[in-house]
């Protein structure tokens, strides 16, 4: 998937009939989980090259619906998901952008743990992410199951930028929790559709998905849990990612945010990039990119992947 560009024309068109003027639960109606974005029944998502985008380079951006943490998915659609593509193709820090929505709930006690659309380069993003269900469950349980995620990157994700030219995607995890460390072999089979030999522990699905992508995970510290109990969340994320544990003060600079990282992280100057932006929003992206620590390298992950048979 991935065809076709990005177009401010067709995303005011889009926005007019289906977003603007309208109540979160209007512009996510579903209330159920849909076969085509159940992970459990896809084999696999692909972000390939084609005439439009020769060297695309796939983002996947998993955000928190549970409580109230669908104002993640609302801030994307309002006005998030067009300020991210717009600015990628000014500024150029990566080439022709594949961008993929996923939907992150709790393993343990939800129905929709995970949903997830495909890789696309144009408004059917925006189509596909209006058709994820806002399940707003959540366990009460000290955390959400942020790595299936990243699972799901490891082991049902194909891209060319990978396969032919060597160079990783990005992955962002958003939310307000702690993360559970990882997932038992009953959850994976449930959520995945995959059989393993162990449970896996956070930090073997990040190492999974570090080998094919740069994964951050952006803590909202303003809102939701983070708010009012900040060190259990930051601790449990800094365990399993530490270096790309990011601080974000303010949801809706999440897009300037992400498309920082990405300029950071392809070389730019953080103090360049964030000075680049005007006036409270320079001040939240600098404040967000003094948590990025060096690059992070993917941990070896044979013995791993072989009890997942890949």
């Amino acid at each position: 998937m991935g065809n076709g560009r990005w177009s401010a024309q067709s995303w005011a068109q889009y926005a007019h009939n289906n977003v603007h003027n309208q109540t979160r639960s209007q512009i996510f109606s579903t209330q159920t989980l849909l076969d085509t974005y159940n992970p459990a029944k896809i084999k696999m998502r692909e972000s390939r090259a084609s005439a439009d985008n020769p060297h695309p380079t796939p983002i996947i951006l998993a955000s928190d619906v549970t409580g109230s943490m669908g104002m993640i998915a609302e801030q994307l659609m309002r006005d998030g998901l067009n300020t991210l593509a717009q600015e990628i193709y000014g500024r150029k820090p990566i080439s022709d952008p594949h961008i993929m929505i996923m939907a992150v709930g709790d393993a343990k006690t939800d129905s929709a743990p995970l949903q997830v659309t495909q890789f696309e380069a144009d408004i059917r993003v925006a189509e596909q992410a209006r058709e994820l269900w806002l399940e707003g469950g959540g366990g009460g349980n000290g955390g959400e199951s942020y790595c299936a995620a990243h699972l799901f990157a490891a082991m049902k994700t194909a891209t060319d930028a990978a396969e032919k030219e060597n160079r990783k995607g990005f992955l962002f995890t958003i939310g307000d929790e702690p993360v559970h460390d990882g997932m038992t072999r009953q959850e994976i089979e449930r959520v995945m559709g995959i059989k393993t030999e162990k449970d896996l522990s956070g930090k073997e699905c990040v190492a999974l998905a570090q080998r094919n992508w740069e994964v951050f995970h952006i803590v909202l510290t303003n809102e939701g849990f983070c708010q009012s109990n900040p060190a259990p969340v930051l601790s449990s994320w800094q365990k399993i990612l530490p270096e790309r544990t990011i601080k974000l003060s303010d949801v809706n600079r999440l897009a300037e945010t992400i498309i920082s990282l990405i300029q950071v992280n392809r070389g730019a100057d953080p103090d360049a990039v964030a000075s680049s932006w005007s006036d409270s929003t320079a001040i939240v992206v600098s404040d967000a990119l003094k948590s990025y620590g060096a690059s992070a390298t993917a941990p070896q992950t044979k013995g791993i992947r072989r009890l997942l048979g890949f």
